[in-house]
């Protein structure tokens, strides 16, 4: 079956294209700069002896252009994967939030998609794109079911204890404010990938995610029982933009002080994190601020591992245990100065690390503890794609 897979961002299409069973994607690519003069489509093939990569600069005005244009690189003559678009018969869509009303990977329906729509001010950044990304799929790609397969959904099993807040019972129960939690899908992945190279399903394991935006979850038994992500996806870790934990009494003096909830959004969500520290998203900029002598660079990266060491503080206890934290994402796969200072002075759990292994880059993945940890230490490459199109693949297997 193949299974093509979208992920929409409100400037960007991931996507891969998979012919299950295997899990080698015939095709991947990233359409990037929607809405600008200068858009960039790079589509990477693997069907025959090399990866064949073809890059191209256009104008990309919206998301149904782009879509077109990765339609005729899928099938265009001599080097696409398939020769029509009826060969897809699935298309699984990330979507973010899910909200109360979505637990589970689910086929998009007309009232599937407004509830989508009823979630766009709890994930702003998010669910408008994705729901673009199913109204354009629909168009494209008219004889495909649509699957929705939701962040939020592996997140459904944290127990109230986990996802309440100690507010007044009627903004839970009519305003449903609570914590949901985020990267469910890459999570989710890791962490089977994880339990499955241990050899142990019920390991108690942290998965620690971390990209532009980062987060943590603690998966026990194989299920997510704590996470460092809220209501939305601000809290928890210091991330590229976003400020991660923050005192809501700083949130009201600011309020009182001359900023407006919009422009206070503003600043929490894309102006603060390691932005608002060093004038600078990405982890290589930082590090190379570091190499420089800069102290602001170095007192982030600094903060930014502190902040995730105490959350393997807390979700140990959570969990009252601990057999293995897994890297993933952009920085915990490739930054070697992250994990090497995340992992230092942990050995009270158990937890420590290789130098001279951390600093490797081995692919697929890697233990990275030494001979004397107790805790296994693993770098687990995600693919929030392949997940996805597992996900769906079961769906239409149990209604078949």
């Amino acid at each position: 079956m193949n299974v093509f897979v979208i992920n929409c961002g409100s400037s960007s299409i991931k996507y891969q294209l998979f012919h299950l069973p295997s899990h080698q994607p015939l095709c991947s690519g990233l359409v990037e700069r929607i809405g600008l003069p200068d858009g960039i489509i790079t589509h990477r093939t693997f069907v025959r002896a090399e990866d064949e990569i073809t890059r191209i600069e256009m104008p990309v005005p919206d998301h149904h252009t782009g879509l077109e244009k990765v339609v005729e690189l899928l099938t265009a003559k001599g080097s696409g994967v398939i020769t029509s678009t009826e060969e897809i018969k699935v298309i699984g869509h990330r979507a973010v939030h899910g909200g109360i009303s979505f637990n589970k990977t689910t086929f998009i329906t007309p009232e599937v998609k407004q509830k989508i729509k009823d979630l766009f001010a709890l994930a702003p950044l998010h669910n408008p794109a994705n729901y673009t990304g199913i109204e354009v799929a629909e168009a494209i790609f008219p004889h495909a079911q649509q699957i929705a397969v939701f962040d939020t959904a592996f997140h459904h099993t944290l127990p109230p204890k986990a996802y309440r807040y100690a507010i007044p019972k009627e903004l839970y129960e009519q305003k449903h404010i609570r914590a949901f939690g985020f990267h469910g899908i890459s999570h989710q992945y890791v962490s089977k990938r994880a339990a499955d190279y241990l050899g142990n399903s019920h390991a108690k394991i942290i998965t620690i995610h971390l990209g532009n935006g980062s987060s943590m979850t603690a998966v026990d038994n194989g299920k997510s029982i704590d996470q460092s992500m809220g209501f939305g996806p601000m809290g928890g870790l210091i991330m590229g933009t976003r400020c991660g934990d923050f005192d809501l009494s700083a949130i009201f003096h600011l309020l009182k002080n001359g900023y407006t909830p919009e422009g206070l959004d503003v600043v929490l969500n894309k102006k603060s994190g390691m932005t608002g520290l060093t004038g600078k998203s990405d982890m290589r900029d930082v590090t190379a601020m570091i190499e420089a002598g800069d102290e602001d660079a170095a007192l982030a990266y600094e903060m930014y591992a502190y902040r995730i060491k105490k959350y393997i503080g807390t979700f140990t206890a959570a969990m009252n245990g601990l057999d293995a934290i897994v890297f993933t994402g952009g920085i915990g796969e490739n930054d070697a100065m992250v994990r090497e200072m995340v992992c230092s002075e942990m050995d009270f759990f158990g937890i420590v690390a290789d130098v001279e292994k951390n600093r490797q880059r081995p692919r697929g993945i890697a233990e990275i503890q030494a001979e004397n940890s107790r805790v296994k230490i693993l770098i687990v490459p995600t693919n929030e794609e392949l997940e996805i199109a597992l996900e769906c693949s079961k769906l239409v297997a149990s209604t078949d």
